[in-house]
């Protein structure tokens, strides 16, 4: 039963947590069991394994947490640097801004580059600070793949490329949380030492677990790392992983089960099928805002999202109104505008398992909102230009053919 009920289902489109997928719900829907029994080590190998397929890894080791992303923001800094430690780390949002909070709360020295909400990372002067950098002073670059209160997406491949150029040996720390099993994400290949993600975005579980990926040379930097860490110290996990019994303390069997039919459900699709699927409903998304007159909080397209769109609202119109009238009149749920956007945008999630006509109805929920708190918006037109997109790009469902 619903806490506040409503008619027909509600239509999830914030950018996390997402929608479960039906056979994911059903595998979840069981008793506990003994982790120490045969049987949960078992799926667990095959599950770490699997884990890193989302990453893009064959070098990297991976780690299930029982945690929320901040957490894994938590493990991939205390497990490689020292206090004291100086980074270099990216404000661009709302996330980025928390994750910043984190490092200087553990009492690393953050140079914080920051730049306007709806920018992405400013690289320039990334590269300036890597060549005044002689006796490499910095000993990571932390930076958020995908800025989910603005709807931005940074180039992790350009970071990697000044890195090598200026032959600097600093780790490369990325927050994937948005990003991971639906934005294209390399980790071996763009040189990611370690990345993580959490399971209510594009893995499309309940929130709970925490997936970090460290490379050797992150695996490495923990043998010296000072920073006082317990819960998620990854040297217990690897002393668990060489018994062969993976947990060093009770994991959640339900969620674990969900795991195994979400990773199964991504593999049947193909990886590079959801991130393309992932890149035509941001698309569509971007098409209907578009045709609605309404502007994208992301500045330039190179920084466009395919996982969430903000969009930004008229003077006249407080977008937290458009989220609340969306929820009570339409069943519909949209992000809010957080911080320095709050009131000024409202968020379209589209990541996840979900396809071209649960994104159709919620453009159409869209619009009905958007008339309801006195924008002059044209019904259909956003839902027109999305779905001649649509009917023009999406393919056959590849197990239907």
């Amino acid at each position: 039963m619903d806490y506040v009920y409503g008619p027909g289902r509600n239509h999830l489109f914030v950018p996390g947590p997402v929608n479960i997928p039906e056979p994911v719900i059903r595998a979840m829907n069981r008793n506990n069991e003994d982790y120490r029994s045969p049987a949960v080590p078992a799926l667990t190998k095959t599950l770490l394994e699997d884990v890193k397929k989302i990453f893009k890894t064959t070098t990297g080791t991976p780690f299930i947490i029982p945690t929320t992303g901040t957490g894994a923001w938590e493990s991939a800094l205390t497990n490689t640097l020292s206090p004291g430690d100086r980074i270099v780390s990216f404000l661009i949002g709302q996330f980025s801004l928390l994750w910043i909070d984190q490092q200087q709360r553990l009492g690393f020295n953050v140079d914080v580059v920051e730049s306007d909400w709806g920018q992405g990372a400013n690289l320039d002067v990334l590269a300036s600070k890597l060549a005044a950098d002689r006796y490499h002073s910095i000993k990571a670059i932390c930076i958020v793949h995908n800025e989910t209160a603005t709807g931005v997406t940074n180039d992790l491949a350009a970071v990697r490329k000044l890195l090598d150029n200026y032959n600097h040996p600093a780790l490369f720390l990325v927050d994937g949380v948005s990003s991971i099993c639906a934005l294209d994400f390399r980790m071996d290949e763009w040189g990611v030492d370690v990345a993580l993600t959490g399971s209510q975005k594009a893995l499309s579980l309940p929130t709970g677990m925490g997936f970090v990926c460290a490379s050797p040379k992150a695996l490495e930097a923990a043998k010296s790392a000072r920073s006082v860490r317990v819960f998620f110290d990854w040297n217990d996990y690897l002393k668990f992983y060489k018994l062969g019994t993976y947990w060093p303390y009770t994991p959640s069997i339900q969620l674990l089960y969900g795991l195994r039919a979400a990773l199964d459900l991504i593999f049947e699709e193909g990886l590079d099928n959801v991130i393309a699927r992932h890149a035509r409903l941001g698309k569509a998304t971007r098409l209907a805002v578009e045709a609605w007159g309404l502007k994208n909080c992301t500045q330039k397209e190179e920084w466009y999202s395919d996982t969430v769109t903000a969009v930004l609202v008229p003077q006249y119109i407080d977008s937290t109104e458009v989220v609340k009238r969306g929820w009570k009149r339409y069943n519909l749920s949209l992000g809010l505008g957080l911080n320095k956007v709050a009131g000024k945008v409202f968020r379209i999630g589209h990541l996840g398992n979900l396809n071209e006509l649960q994104l159709l109805g919620c453009l159409a929920g869209v619009e009905m909102v958007l008339r309801d708190v006195g924008y002059p918006v044209k019904l259909g037109s956003g839902v027109a230009a999305a779905a001649a997109f649509l009917s023009n790009t999406t393919p056959l469902i590849p197990s239907r053919i």
